[in-house]
């Protein structure tokens, strides 16, 4: 009997007609052929198993477009950038400094930069929040001049971008976020003074509404808030620490001028530049209106003359940790961020 159709078996391993076989012949045979069927089948399952194989390389040895390769491994290193300023003695700025003229430390424990370069260039994201309690209302046109001209100054069309906020009792956005100098003036002319003062919250909400980007955006963009005031708080919801904090998260610089000009310090002088110093920025304190003007040209001066670096955050824990940056040049200072808050785990 011939095997059917599609067997594995070849036609010359067929068994062969048991009339022209004994009885004990018959049993040999078929006791041959099973045996014979074994040793085919063995030999065929090493040749199925043997393809695979065959096919992964070519004649020459190299991978065949079919193999299956490990994919590559992927290690994300969350980097911490830093924006700061170095000035001498004079307050004059120093804009010619080079990677080895630096140390960081995080935590007291120093860190290798990996990143480091002098800025001038980085995309500007400026949030101007004008004081507008009545503490203020003599002031506010000199304010709102300066601040204009200022704005003209700094922002280039289809780079950087600016908000202006408002506040007293509550903050109140008047423009968001565009390049047109035009309305960012419009906006401030529009403001009128009256009511108490809200610092803290105008600079929380300033921060968390408008500055803090999930993801990082790329190219790094630098964050700033200008504030005009007198920096006496007596009407906000959030502490100075809270505002701070907020700031800080949002990796916000803060530069305040001041509407003191008495020459006498007070409890706002003080609050101004303490936010402005643990974040990387300045306190100004003009003596006359006229003096504003000049304070605003020094901010745009010192944002295009930065330096910003860059190195392996050490460890993830949402905590805060704190930075330290000096140089290796006695007589020079370094006006950066205090810290910033890790990533989570």
């Amino acid at each position: 009997m011939a095997e059917p159709s599609g067997s594995l078996v070849p036609a010359f391993f067929s068994e062969p007609p048991l009339t022209l076989l004994g009885r004990d012949s018959i049993i040999d045979a078929k006791l041959a052929n099973k045996a014979m069927k074994k040793v085919l089948g063995a030999l065929l399952i090493g040749c199925l198993m043997a393809v695979p194989a065959a096919t992964q390389t070519t004649k020459n040895g190299s991978p065949s477009p079919k193999q299956t390769q490990a994919p590559p491994i992927h290690v994300q290193v969350n980097l911490e950038n830093v924006l700061f300023t170095v000035v001498n003695k004079k307050n004059q700025l120093v804009p010619n400094l080079s990677k080895d003229d630096f140390r960081v430390d995080e935590d007291g424990k120093p860190q290798k930069i990996l990143f480091f370069n002098r800025e001038n260039n980085l995309p500007l994201r400026i949030g101007v929040l004008i004081d507008t309690s009545n503490s203020i209302r003599e002031r506010l046109h000199f304010e709102q001049q300066a601040a204009v001209d200022f704005l003209d100054d700094i922002v280039r069309p289809k780079e950087d971008e600016a908000f202006v906020v408002g506040f007293d009792v509550e903050p109140v956005m008047v423009q968001n976020y565009t390049d047109d100098v035009d309305k960012l003036a419009r906006g401030i002319e529009s403001l009128q003074a009256g009511g108490g003062t809200g610092l803290y919250d105008a600079i929380y909400y300033a921060c968390k509404e408008k500055m803090i980007y999930v993801p990082t955006p790329q190219p790094y963009l630098r964050r700033v808030l200008i504030i005009v005031s007198d920096g006496q708080d007596n009407f906000s919801e959030h502490s100075r620490d809270e505002s701070l904090a907020m700031a800080q998260k949002a990796e916000a610089i803060i530069y305040a001028i001041s509407t003191n000009w008495t020459g006498i310090p007070t409890r706002g002088d003080k609050v101004l530049k303490f936010l402005a110093s643990e974040t990387g920025g300045r306190a100004f304190f003009p003596y006359k209106a006229s003096d504003l003007e000049a304070d605003f040209q020094r901010i745009s001066h010192e944002l295009r003359s930065q330096y910003s670096l860059a190195y392996a955050i050490p460890g993830y824990n949402g905590a805060f940790r704190k930075i330290t940056i000096k140089t290796h040049e006695k007589g020079l200072k370094v006006l950066a961020k205090t810290g910033y808050f890790a990533p989570a785990p």
